[in-house]
């Protein structure tokens, strides 16, 4: 059967899934945990809890604080110790709940059985509800709250709903092992989006390196025998996984610059969110938990973890319970070597999208930059279509003007020019401010609209 890719673009890294055969272990509740308010894309949530008050688990602590924006819920049972700033995985201060442990008491009304429950709900708008009321957010990296994704505006309408199994970012592995332990219920959860979707067809896109994923998925949706849903071999290749990279794949329409996926008709979320729909619509339970990998090239296989944790946990606690920090260990990555952000705060806490904590070695460093050959390797290998070293240059110049004429803003920060450079510039970073420049100005405009 034919593989499916991307038209332009993508580079061919090594997968080092080096946890891919690690069942997901549950970790136990550490003393306290400290629930960020800045975990979604969007208005940070408002706190409504204040020290001393007693919470249960599954218990909203936040509202949204606007149209984009999600509800934050307690991820333990205890006491509120304080609602103050505390440095985020960044090290920016961000508004935090911080919550002593004592025990595990849920909410009323929260299913925790694992019974899987199949049928779905007909009433869209109750669909919409539960998504929203759990706090359910994209869990494939930019954790658009997905209530609002699954609600296209007027005169928009979803041709496809496309699940993102590819995980083609080296070293992570949670959602590999989530295709695997919890088929069934990302299967459904595919069927409660398709309902809230008008019905769309939903293709399952899982890379070609996983066989046993496609396999499990594949059974599941025969089984299941929802209508409309398909799985779909992807070939191996980064950024596989990207929004747009995919609907290229699958549907082979490509999003206009500074476009929407819902332009072109498609909705794309990952199965950890499919996950997180089922849970919440069909079992009432909020996003306070989510699967990560605990992972690197210099730990031990023995050392690899995939873990089912609780939003909260400190990743200090988490790196702890895994056998503490690896002696050969240079950097810390939250999220995969590709895309991820460094870690500045060991301290900091888990959120929604917590995917990773990734330990390089000084094998992985930076090799000391050189001049620019002019070979063209970063423009092959954009999947954009853009000129990095043309971004760079013209980042260097302070030209704004043609940074936007650029496209710079259409940059999804893969890393794929900064992997094929052979003189090792930095041209990520500089892409990076350049388009933090222009959407800035983009959006000064709008608002002068």
């Amino acid at each position: 059967m034919a593989k499916l890719t991307f038209s332009i673009g993508g580079i061919h890294p090594a997968d080092s899934k080096l946890a891919r055969d690690r069942k997901i272990e549950v970790l136990p509740l550490p003393p306290k945990v400290y629930v960020s308010m800045f975990q979604h894309l969007g208005a940070q949530a408002k706190p409504i809890v204040a020290p001393g008050d007693k919470v249960k688990a599954g218990q909203i602590i936040a509202e949204p604080g606007g149209f984009i924006s999600a509800y934050v819920h307690s991820p333990v049972s205890g006491t509120v110790k304080s609602v103050a700033p505390r440095k985020d995985l960044a090290g920016y201060n961000v508004m935090h709940v911080e919550i002593d442990v004592e025990g595990d008491e849920w909410a009323e009304g929260i299913d925790l059985s694992p019974e899987l429950v199949t049928a779905i709900p007909e009433d869209r708008e109750f669909i919409l509800d539960r998504i929203k009321m759990n706090g359910v957010v994209g869990l494939g990296g930019a954790t658009f709250p997905t209530h609002v994704k699954l609600n296209p505006p007027p005169g928009k309408k979803a041709d496809c709903l496309i699940l993102n199994g590819a995980e083609c970012e080296p070293y992570l592995t949670s959602d590999f092992r989530i295709l695997l332990e919890r088929t069934d219920e990302i299967v459904v959860g595919a069927a409660v989006m398709q309902k809230v979707l008008g019905d769309c067809p939903c293709v399952i896109g899982i890379e070609e390196n996983k066989p046993e994923a496609i396999a499990a998925v594949r059974a599941s949706v025969a089984r299941l025998a929802y209508p409309g849903i398909r799985v779909e071999v992807l070939k191996k290749r980064y950024p596989q996984g990207g929004e747009k990279q995919l609907i290229d794949a699958v549907m082979h329409r490509q999003v206009r610059s500074g476009g929407l996926p819902i332009d072109v008709g498609a909705v794309v979320q990952n199965v950890a969110t499919s996950l997180a729909v089922y849970e919440a619509v069909q079992k009432n339970k909020p996003l306070v938990t989510n699967t990560l990998t605990v992972t690197g090239d210099c730990l031990p296989v023995e050392r690899q973890h995939n873990y089912l944790f609780r939003i909260g946990m400190p990743l200090s606690y988490i790196a702890e319970q895994a056998g503490g920090v690896p002696e050969g260990a240079v950097k810390m990555v939250s999220g995969g070597p590709m895309m991820g952000k460094a870690i500045a705060n060991l301290d900091a806490a888990t959120v929604k999208g917590s995917s990773s904590i990734l330990y390089l070695s000084d094998a992985t460093r930076r090799k000391p930059e050189g001049p620019c050959i002019r070979c063209g390797r970063c423009a092959d290998a954009c999947p954009m279509g853009l000129e990095p070293f043309l971004l760079r240059k013209l980042y260097a110049a302070g030209d704004a003007v043609a940074l936007e004429k650029n496209a710079v803003h259409d940059c999804i920060e893969c890393g794929c020019c900064l992997y094929s450079c052979p003189a090792n510039i930095p041209l990520l970073d500089n892409i990076r401010l350049a388009k933090a420049q222009v959407m800035g100005i983009i959006r000064a405009r709008n608002a002068k609209k």
